[in-house]
């Protein structure tokens, strides 16, 4: 029950906030059921709140160039809330916030674009076979009538969405057997495929919990209450509001390790491409460089303008634990903005010397 530094974390290259959300998970907590959010209104406002206030008690941090990162589900809660710091910057809310760009990591952004993916994935990697492909792919149509029913309707036909679509997954996972779904190099271990209970006895001791001065309550790294409360968001489209933030010159880094099954860089790649924006046509046409650390490649990157898209090597669903040098890297270089110049001078060398 003790710590080692890392020397690849994220401090190395900026000043971190972590926060605990939506209300319900880790130490946030409210005693009015009223404060469990069910959308990413809720949850962005919530944020933009918080951040106005650590702002107006920290205002040495208040200009500094401000990036907002996020994995997994974050790829709806990133974007919903860099539109919400956007705007109320816009609308000159409260303080100014120097929003410089967003990160999704092997996120679920586009839902309809990201399920289809499913299939194709699974049979590139040889989870499934050709017969479990075409009979799973039977189930995409009435898939994706749900989806746009929820993005047209109320929270009954969102769930409807949630539990239809989810049979493309658990359909592949049958066949998948035990195989962890966040790494398919891997096998699962425990209800959530990785064993992380070492972290959550660390946070709840007692000492440790007297030291950050959250008193008696226990850090909750799954809420099942904040997510049911949050099933009837999950088939929604967030993809919407990026292009408005991109054409303001917002910046947007999608990554994506190459060995994660549940939120595959395949369908993260397709609705980064299939995004309209001032900027598609420039992006989809642009070439696909290496990625370069120390002289190796660590992945592929594809950049124009606002958005950059990077398939991580050699990584599952949290890049950072199973890259962390390469991860550090990409946010080094990109919040210096020099994400696709680094990786091209870096091969350009590479090439001289063979």
């Amino acid at each position: 029950m003790s710590l080692v530094w890392n020397q690849f974390g994220w401090d190395q290259a900026s000043n971190l906030i972590y926060v605990d959300q939506p209300t319900g998970t880790g130490f946030s907590y409210s005693s009015d059921k009223r404060d469990i959010r069910h959308n990413e209104k809720g949850v962005s406002d919530d944020l933009y709140d918080f951040l106005q206030a650590f702002f107006a008690e920290h205002s040495e941090y208040a200009e500094n160039d401000f990036y907002i990162t996020g994995e997994s589900y974050a790829g709806h809660y990133i974007p919903a809330f860099a539109s919400r710091v956007h705007q109320g910057n816009k609308d000159k809310e409260g303080i100014h916030i120097n929003l410089k760009g967003f990160a999704i990591g092997n996120g679920l952004t586009d839902p309809a674009i990201q399920y289809k993916a499913y299939t194709d994935y699974a049979l590139d990697m040889g989870i499934i076979k050709e017969s479990d492909y075409k009979r799973i792919n039977k189930i995409y149509p009435a898939c994706e009538l749900a989806i746009k029913l929820c993005g047209t309707s109320g929270t009954v036909s969102c769930l409807a969405s949630y539990l239809v679509c989810n049979t493309i997954f658990s359909s592949i996972m049958r066949i998948a057997g035990n195989a962890n779904y966040y790494d398919i190099r891997k096998q699962c271990e425990g209800s959530l495929c990785y064993d992380f209970s070492n972290m959550e006895k660390f946070l709840n001791l007692k000492s440790v919990r007297e030291t950050l001065g959250v008193g008696d309550i226990e850090f909750v790294s799954c809420s099942p209450t904040v997510y049911e409360a949050m099933l009837t968001d999950w088939m929604r489209n967030l993809e919407v509001g990026i292009p408005a933030l991109l054409e303001d010159g917002i910046q947007l880094l999608v990554y994506a390790g190459e060995y994660d099954l549940i939120c595959n860089w395949l369908g993260n790649s397709r609705w980064v491409h299939a995004m309209e924006w001032a900027g598609q046509s420039g992006f989809v046409s642009s070439s696909e460089i290496p990625f370069l650390v120390d002289g190796v490649e660590a992945g592929l990157l594809k950049s124009h303008g606002s958005l950059s898209f990077l398939k991580v090597h050699d990584a599952g669903h949290m890049v950072p634990m199973d890259q962390p040098k390469a991860a550090l890297e990409m946010l080094k270089r990109w919040t210096q903005g020099k994400l696709a110049e680094d990786s091209t001078s870096s091969a350009v060398n590479l090439d001289a010397e063979m």
